[in-house]
């Protein structure tokens, strides 16, 4: 009865306060993760995870040496933790200091997107002035796992000069599409569906071909560099981009991977040296 009568007396305002404190608890958890979030901070919250599991279990268990023994950790712990990540510590209260906590996440994001687009455009740039034919399916919302499956596994971080390497002629990885998944390449010689359009131009090689087929059946965006020509294509839910110059490249590029939704779902139609043709 007393706690019906106390739940009685909580007024809406005091109701509201207590659930936004509550969210600012639960947001400074969130801020706090996104700023150890890639650190061996991490690596450390999983450590101090299993050992309060254990402190637990041996509570329950009565295992009274081994409690007393990881209580005595948990007790210097802390102190420990400080000593070894203070250079962290220090980082995270300039940030605070600097009002900058709150747009690192942000910040982040737009540096690893700049760090991918460039790496693909230097790569990209790099090709097609020597004329080096390459293949690379950026995968989106349908998983091309079927596709990763029938290539040379890599799960390695994207980079100009690896990318390049790839494609290097007779080499064992060249022939081939490079697939990436999650920001990462995931696998090198990949096959992908031929496309059986009757309206491709026969100048077309099979490179292109084979972006047209993949982009035909799923939301991939599919880089192509022409071995006869050098000239750079994309294609993406069914459109062909040709003949695109390195502003325009990286341009579309950044639109279909990291742009609106509504960006990258474009019309049906082709896109030829920069003229649309129905």
């Amino acid at each position: 009865m007393q706690f019906i009568e106390q739940l009685a007396d909580i007024t809406a305002v005091e109701v509201i306060f207590k659930l936004l404190d509550v969210l600012l608890v639960w947001y400074v958890i969130y801020k706090a993760l996104t700023l150890i979030k890639g650190t061996k901070a991490v690596q450390l919250l999983k450590g101090l995870f299993v050992i309060v599991l254990a402190k637990i279990a041996t509570y329950v268990l009565e295992l009274n040496t081994l409690d007393w023994l990881l209580q005595e950790v948990i007790d210097w712990g802390f102190l420990a933790i400080i000593i070894i990540f203070q250079p962290e510590i220090r980082r995270a209260l300039e940030q605070i200091g600097r009002g900058k906590i709150f747009q690192r996440t942000n910040t982040q994001q737009d540096d690893e997107q700049t760090r991918l687009i460039d790496a693909m455009k230097k790569s990209v740039s790099y090709m097609a002035k020597r004329r080096i034919g390459a293949l690379i399916s950026i995968e989106k919302e349908t998983g091309l796992n079927e596709y990763v499956e029938t290539g040379i596994k890599m799960d390695a971080q994207i980079s100009s000069e690896l990318l390049i390497n790839v494609f290097i002629p007779n080499t064992p990885l060249h022939d081939g599409a490079v697939i990436v998944q999650k920001n990462k390449i995931s696998a090198a010689a990949c096959y992908l569906p031929l496309s059986e359009s009757a309206f491709i131009s026969k100048e077309l090689g099979t490179r292109h071909r084979a972006a047209l087929g993949l982009s035909e059946v799923t939301d991939a965006i599919t880089i192509i560099v022409s071995e006869e020509t050098g000239a750079i294509s994309i294609t993406a839910n069914g459109n062909l981009h040709r003949n695109l110059s390195l502003t325009e490249f990286e341009e579309l590029l950044r639109k279909m991977w990291f742009g609106p939704e509504q960006d990258s779902n474009l019309a049906s139609k082709w896109t030829w040296g920069g003229k649309k043709n129905g």
